[in-house]
């Protein structure tokens, strides 16, 4: 693994791949017609029936910190959402939201996948009144990890529920016993911190999405198979979707583009905790986990090194009423990684929700569709079909143009 899997560069995917995000950007142009055309890109909404969910739960009341490169509150769909915040990094420590600074748009992205109002045409988040505490960590191979440590504890201190930390890199063992010393002081007071496992495809483990108690996230495509580049191993906990995944552009926040990565995954699940905390205030933290674990969707044995316990899906949650809350006081990942087994009982056998595999065929579960929801995720498709990416690529090409398909971790 790189030392910084949240980095701004280009992932390699291939030539197609690569082009795919061309073809998915667009300008800001007619906003009506723009947030039909931007609501019909986010598929995962659609798979994830956010439209029914928002009937029961929106996030509101819910903070949900996003430790990362900033958040750019001037944005039509951020705004009203997006707290103060703080800025531990950029050589110095100060309050803010560092408007319009977040030039990686990195943070800004997870705040609109997240809590987006889609207002003007643009995203809408997963759990759209949620409230986005920004706090600024920065690189940590610049600032150092110190910037994240005293952002989880920020974080705590200032009313998050859910920590996003769509970033992460190794870490050597000097640093581990901070890394747990500041996971136990959010667990403690009863905080979820969901981290992006990484994009190289690999067991690699990266921080803090290894730390005991993290949520580990991995992504899913739009068919709802874990996605490539997903990093994977036996801490994941959760998967969500990854791929074809709308937000500001790098170079032109007047535009629209398409990323791919498990940055993208972990605001999601972040956003699913949040959207099942509103609707259930009264629940702990655990108990919030607990329900997503025990609903997430697979297909095949659990915990799988690919998936975890499955893709979110708080549509069980919400509009089935699915999922036992449990003790308010066990963390039910904690316990299930000592035990080695499910959150609630050890699975011996497959049940209707985890069909595809044998007991314990752990290297067919990565080709197995996760199934956020019944019927898997749609895949949409870009309108301008086989002829126009052909044409595209070959202008590109042409032009020496390269566009970033991923700024995730």
């Amino acid at each position: 693994m790189s030392p910084l899997t949240r980095v701004a560069r280009n992932r390699a995917v291939g030539l197609l791949g690569a082009m795919a995000a061309v073809v998915a950007t667009w300008t800001v142009a007619a906003p009506a017609a723009q947030a039909d055309d931007m609501r019909s890109r986010q598929w995962y909404l659609d798979a994830m029936k956010a439209d029914e969910l928002w009937k029961v739960a929106t996030g509101k009341g819910v903070t949900v910190a996003v430790l990362d490169s900033g958040v750019d509150s001037t944005l039509s769909e951020l705004r009203g959402r997006v707290l103060p915040g703080r800025n531990f990094s950029d050589a110095g420590e100060g309050p803010g939201r560092v408007d319009d600074k977040d030039r990686d748009r990195h943070g800004t992205n997870m705040a609109l996948a997240i809590a987006g109002s889609g207002a003007g045409g643009g995203v809408k988040g997963i759990a759209p009144d949620a409230t986005i505490l920004p706090v600024k960590t920065g690189d940590f191979v610049i600032d150092g990890w110190g910037s994240m440590y005293k952002g989880i504890r920020y974080a705590v201190d200032n009313g998050a529920r859910v920590i996003n930390i769509s970033s992460g890199g190794a870490a050597d063992d000097a640093e581990k016993p901070n890394w747990l010393a500041a996971v136990e002081y959010a667990q403690k007071k009863g905080v979820l911190i969901f981290a992006a496992s990484g994009n190289d495809g690999s067991e690699s483990r990266s921080y803090p999405a290894a730390v005991p108690g993290v949520v580990a996230v991995g992504a899913l495509d739009t068919k709802g198979k874990v996605a490539k580049f997903s990093d994977h191993g036996s801490h994941l906990a959760l998967a969500a979707p990854g791929v074809d995944m709308p937000g500001r552009c790098t170079d032109d926040k007047t535009k629209y583009c398409a990323f791919e990565g498990t940055s993208h995954a972990t605001a999601i699940a972040s956003g699913t905790a949040a959207l099942i905390w509103s609707a259930h205030p009264d629940w702990t933290g655990n108990q919030v986990l607990r329900v997503m674990m025990e609903t997430a969707g697979h297909n095949g044995p659990v915990p799988s090194k690919y998936i975890g316990y499955g893709s979110v899906r708080p549509a069980q949650v919400l509009l089935e009423g699915k999922g036992n809350p449990g003790d308010p006081d066990v963390n039910p990942l904690l316990a299930a990684q000592k035990a080695g087994t499910s959150p609630t009982t050890p699975q011996t056998s497959p049940s209707p929700e985890n069909t595809g595999a044998s007991g314990s065929d752990q290297a067919k579960d990565k080709d197995q569709a996760a199934r956020p929801e019944e019927g898997g995720f749609p895949l949409w498709a870009i309108a301008a079909g086989a002829v126009a990416v052909v044409a595209v690529i070959g202008l590109v090409v042409a032009a020496g143009v390269r566009r970033r398909a991923s700024t995730d971790a």
